[in-house]
């Protein structure tokens, strides 16, 4: 079995680069993954392993070998190479390098007759888009699409923010005009989270072929989506204030949605 114990071995620098630049995630279509819980969701997603890295003091060699059926490299490393390549302080000893997926409309299959959907347009915060997935995860929709991204998925602050769950479900990306007319195609309702021209949510049927759409909280959706939308829907606000966070805004009409189909079945 390989050892690296040094911080400055190139294969190190180039791990290195991977972790902190979204550049190099996207020329090498290769990405890090940290953890034992996102390690386990990432290969039960379907996504395949290139390399696993660990510290013997926090995860066992037979541990680590379990990968190597897999044909993935088995490399141990020194605590001062973890420290370097760890992104957080809590990391079990592992780090994995991964290989991205394509993220194409055109590779969503969905398994049911009526999909439920989250669409949200140019998320920036990793944090948000993180939360983001653990409610599509949580709420077991059929898809996430990000319409105009402006952050890299692989980012590892939007891996650790979603827990593992930017690998538990089919998550696609496009551009606005893309997403409509694959929506349209597939004779999907689109729901905007919107002020204007809106009615109260849970005055909606979401049990047909469904997509939720929401904004950020500066701008909102953009025109398109609301001159596209099937109808605009608002979360009735009680307070001094108009907006929520879109994670939480997400969360209420994604699970009112999958309360009508509870019902429903």
């Amino acid at each position: 079995m390989k050892h690296i114990s040094s911080p400055q071995n190139p294969l190190i620098k180039q791990l290195v680069q991977l972790k902190d630049k979204s550049r190099d995630r996207k020329k090498s279509g290769l990405f890090l993954i940290e953890g034992q819980r996102e390690l386990a969701l990432a290969i039960k997603g379907g996504y395949q392993l290139d390399m696993l890295l660990f510290y013997g003091e926090l995860f066992s060699e037979s541990d680590a070998l379990e990968y190597e059926k897999e044909g993935t490299s088995i490399i141990e490393i020194s605590l001062e190479v973890f420290q370097k390549l760890a992104h957080r302080s809590t990391t079990e000893g592992v780090i994995a390098v991964a290989k991205s997926k394509s993220h194409h409309l055109s590779d969503l299959i969905f398994k049911n007759e009526a999909p439920l959907i989250l669409v949200a347009e140019a998320p920036e915060k990793p944090g948000n888009i993180g939360a983001l997935l653990r409610t599509a995860d949580a709420a077991n929709l059929d898809a996430v699409i990000i319409a105009n991204p402006k952050t890299d998925l692989y980012n590892p602050n939007i891996i650790r923010s979603s827990v593992g769950c930017v690998f538990t479900k089919p998550i696609a990306m496009g551009s606005t005009q893309e997403i409509i007319d694959f929506l349209k195609s597939n004779q999907v309702a689109i729901f905007c989270a919107a002020l204007q021209a809106s009615i109260p949510y849970q005055t909606q049927n979401f049990t047909k072929p469904s997509a939720i759409v929401v904004g950020t909280e500066a701008t909102g959706l953009s025109d398109l989506w609301l001159n596209n939308s099937s109808q605009n829907i608002v979360i009735p606000m009680q307070g001094e204030i108009d907006s929520m966070n879109v994670s939480v805004a997400a969360g209420i009409l994604i699970f009112e949605a999958v309360r009508q189909r509870l019902i429903n079945e």
